[in-house]
């Protein structure tokens, strides 16, 4: 489904990674939340935000995730500083499997989309992402079909600030109207691309939290990455 379908003509896409490519649009944090929930863990969803919160700041705060972490490794650190921050490191092994192999499950998917458009046009990924990107394009099999690879812990440069975008862009060498942008955040992809000059292109999926969007702002909506084709 769309808003307001893109009258201008698209001659590459730009690619946020965490939750548009490896969760179908879906935000981290509840994909996450839902898995401790399957994995019978008692703490309340308050509670679970606040250990989320903490190990995504750790991890931004801290260089813990190494260049050469596999994806495995940043999900089971990342994992192991939220369940001891609630007390219950246990859980551990659990949880990694289920959700890795959700990940694994999604990566296919969006890889599959992705072969058929780079015959089309280049792709280009601009990410949030801890110095490990490129580990963890190869693990999942995407490696040769970007590009450029923008990753904020490499250029210093962070979502939502536009200029992340104007990377993008200027990589592919392209005007920004000429460039869409595919991510799952409004606030982090669809606004900043927005302003850096890019057309939108909105992965809906299960959000953060319940506030009511307009959704008016991105240029296009979709619920999963085949309706680029």
């Amino acid at each position: 489904m769309s808003s307001h379908l893109i009258n201008r003509h698209i001659n590459a896409y730009i690619f946020d990674y965490g939750g548009t490519l490896d969760t179908g649009g879906h935000h981290w944090g509840k994909v996450l939340w839902h898995a401790w929930q399957q994995a019978g863990i008692s703490v309340s969803e308050a509670r679970f935000r606040e250990a989320y919160i903490y190990a995504e700041r750790t991890l931004t705060r801290e260089r813990i995730v190494l260049s050469s972490f596999t994806f495995r490794q940043t999900l089971e650190t990342k994992l192991r500083i939220e369940l001891e921050y609630v007390g219950l490191p246990g859980y551990l092994p659990t949880l990694l499997d289920v959700v890795y192999k959700q990940a694994e499950r999604h990566t296919e998917h969006s890889r599959e989309v992705l072969q058929l458009l780079a015959e089309r046009c280049p792709l280009a990924l601009v990410s949030n992402f801890y110095g490990n990107i490129h580990t963890v394009l190869n693990e999942f099999g995407f490696d040769g079909l970007f590009q450029h690879v923008i990753e904020s812990a490499v250029v210093g440069v962070r979502k939502p600030d536009p200029q992340i975008f104007l990377m993008g862009v200027e990589a592919l060498q392209m005007r920004p109207d000429e460039v869409a942008v595919v991510g799952d955040s409004l606030t982090k992809d669809i606004i900043p691309a927005h302003q850096a000059g890019c057309q939108t292109v909105w992965l809906r999926g299960e959000q953060w939290d319940d506030t009511a969007v307009d959704e008016t702002l991105p240029d296009r909506i979709i619920t999963n990455l085949t309706e680029l084709l």
